[in-house]
């Protein structure tokens, strides 16, 4: 029997922000781009009662609950928080997820033969409520969707245990809007069909659900039954992600490897968001004629946007490029990966920024990860990748590609 720990750092950014200025608890908080253009990054529980969420417009927000405390907020800050948690949870449990920033998953399975895991998970919940001052909330199944739903309903600062055998009646009188992967449109057709509770999505044929909404209603189903076999994914299964050029002829055009810099970064992102990933470590690598090689590398804020790689990957190239000396290979990486979606990093961003990313992913989604490019990169023909990285299937060996 499987036994999966959920933990979710409860309003992570507002809890920071909250510890490092207590004159800010129990007051309505927005964290995120600070002018009115600007995207909400979190929202304390103060602001949700005025329809405030995460997401939402700035402007809106402030309008909505014009009382609020508005930061601009700090990743760096925020990653660092994280890191802290990690570091306790690797301490303490066999396999773990990353989730995102401030989301964790955990295997438990078997570790009642030595002592109880729910006591176990709840002890860990303490231990890093005493050691970062941060709330944290807890859910303990069978199986990650079912642990997952249970956080969301012991927020905030909670814990909850669904028993083998009550995910079914445990699941049924929540809003169909609790199950993962239920968005505003699929709630929307979910709800023209008088769908409005789980329990009737329980009470409905698969094929039903089928029908209106193919494969996605099969899983939708499955995980309204409390039916989820998904695996904890080991932490440290994945890493890094890289791309390199070695030139057919060694050149010294500065203008040529910068935007050969520009064309990898742009790409690699674009891998990461395809991927839910996240960065905080980028290293620029270059090989001379003389074969000699020599890297520089640089801890970020968990990150996947070009416009806030780019320049980083240049600054680290202009510190590491020696002048006058022939060039023979390029290349770049990411590494300290965490799963985590782009908006989380909306602190100097716009909505509108926001949704070019989403508009240009999309693009790239359908015809190619090249259909769309900056201009900069259009002579580096080569620079693109078959398949998405993070997919879990191994990688596609191909002859090493040059420029």
């Amino acid at each position: 029997m499987r036994t999966i720990l959920h933990l979710d750092l409860d309003t992570f950014y507002v809890s920071v922000e909250r510890l490092i200025n207590s004159s800010l608890q129990n007051k309505p908080l927005l964290v995120g781009g600070i002018s009115d253009r600007g995207v909400v990054a979190a929202c304390s529980y103060e602001t949700r009662t005025f329809g405030v969420h995460s997401g939402m417009s700035m402007k809106i927000a402030k309008e909505l609950c014009p009382e609020a405390t508005v930061i601009k907020g700090n990743a760096g800050t925020y990653s660092k928080y994280s890191d802290v948690v990690t570091d306790i949870i690797k301490e303490k449990v066999p396999v773990f997820e990353k989730a995102s920033i401030d989301e964790f998953y955990a295997d438990l399975s078997g570790m009642d033969k030595f002592f109880g895991a729910y006591t176990y998970a709840s002890e860990l919940r303490q231990q890093i409520i005493a050691e970062t001052g941060l709330p944290i909330s807890l859910g303990f199944a069978q199986n990650k969707i079912v642990s997952k739903v249970a956080t969301s309903e012991a927020k905030p600062n909670n814990q909850l245990k669904i028993d083998s055998g009550q995910e079914i009646p445990f699941l049924a009188p929540l809003s169909v809007k609790k199950i993962p992967m239920v968005g505003l449109k699929t709630y929307q057709t979910l709800r023209g069909l008088g769908v409005r509770y789980i329990k009737t999505v329980q009470e409905m044929p698969v094929d039903a659900m089928k029908s209106v909404l193919g494969v996605n209603g099969v899983t939708i189903w499955k995980r309204a039954n409390g039916i989820d076999n998904t695996p904890v994914i080991a932490f440290s299964e994945r890493k890094s992600i890289s791309t390199e050029r070695t030139f057919d002829r060694d050149t010294i055009d500065v203008h040529k490897l910068r935007h050969i810099l520009i064309a990898m970064t742009e790409n690699l992102s674009y891998q990461l968001r395809r991927g839910n990933k996240l960065s905080a470590c980028i290293t620029v690598k270059i090989k001379y004629s003389d074969f000699n090689t020599y890297s520089k590398q640089l801890k970020i804020p968990y990150t996947s946007a070009d416009h806030i790689l780019i320049p980083k990957i240049l600054e680290l190239f202009e510190q590491l490029h020696q002048k006058r000396l022939l060039v023979r290979l390029i290349g770049i990486r990411f590494s300290h990966l965490v799963s985590g979606n782009y908006q989380i990093n909306l602190f100097d961003d716009t909505e509108k920024q926001l949704n070019l990313y989403k508009a240009l992913d999309l693009i790239r989604d359908r015809y190619g990860d090249r259909s769309v490019i900056r201009a900069v990169a259009m002579g580096s023909k080569t620079i693109g990748r078959i398949q998405n990285p993070f997919n879990g299937q191994p990688p596609v060996v191909l002859a090493h590609r040059k420029e």
